[in-house]
Formats: structure tokens, sequence, C-alpha cells
């Protein structure tokens, strides 16, 4: 049964801007596993404008925004073994996803050269 969708749309330049001049943000955003993937792209700010549209996505989909202490680099967008992303939470968002008994959130990201976009949708 789905519980919630979330969707979001991010300009990459001014993820590109953020990113370049401010690795304090990069590290308040991304966890670490994150930041290593999109650096290794020559075009990396588009990895990290899907990947923080990803985690704006999410929260929309568990309809809490910000609220009870919630922290964008508690939800991580990972790749698996065939490319496919993935969600891993961490600390209090892992905890109140448990706690609503959700099972299972699905992802999609895509970007271009201007804009990135990501779709959540999560189960109950």
């Amino acid at each position: 049964m789905i519980f919630g969708i979330g969707i979001d749309i991010i300009e990459v330049p001014r993820v590109e801007k953020i990113s370049k001049k401010n690795d304090k943000f990069v590290k308040k955003i991304f966890t670490q596993t994150e930041i290593d993937y999109c650096r290794k792209f020559r075009n990396g700010s588009q990895n990290f404008a899907g990947r923080f549209a990803v985690k704006e996505a999410f929260l929309k989909a568990m309809g809490t925004g910000w609220s009870n202490g919630l922290k964008f680099n508690e939800i991580e967008t990972v790749n698996g073994s065939l490319g496919k992303p993935e969600i891993v939470l961490y600390g209090k968002t892992k905890e109140i996803f448990s706690e609503r008994n959700l099972k299972f959130s699905h992802v999609s990201i895509a970007h271009l050269k201007d804009y990135a976009t990501a779709v959540v949708v999560i189960e109950k």
C-alpha cells in the first residue's frame, strides 16, 4: 500500500555554485558516500543536485517536512548493483520511518545540464 509520494526539481547551477564554494554545506547535506560518488564525475554537480532532489522528495513522501529533527544527511542515495538508486536511512529519520511501520521506498532520479528531479514513493 502506498503511504506517500514526493517529487522535487532543482536547478543544477544553484547546487553547483553552493557545493563548490561551501564544503561545510556539502557535509551538512550529503553523506561521505554521496560526496565521494558525486565528486568522481566530471559533471558531479548534476549528481549532487539529483541527490538533493531525492532528499526533498523523500521528506514530501513522508509528509513530515523538516519536523521532528530530521536531517538531510540522514537520507542517503546509493546505487544498487545494477545502478538503480536506493535510499538508505540513518538516525532519527530511520527511527521515524520504522515507527510509522513503513516498509520500502522507491526512487527515480533524472538530470540534465540545468535541472535535476527525483520522485520517491514510500510503501507501508
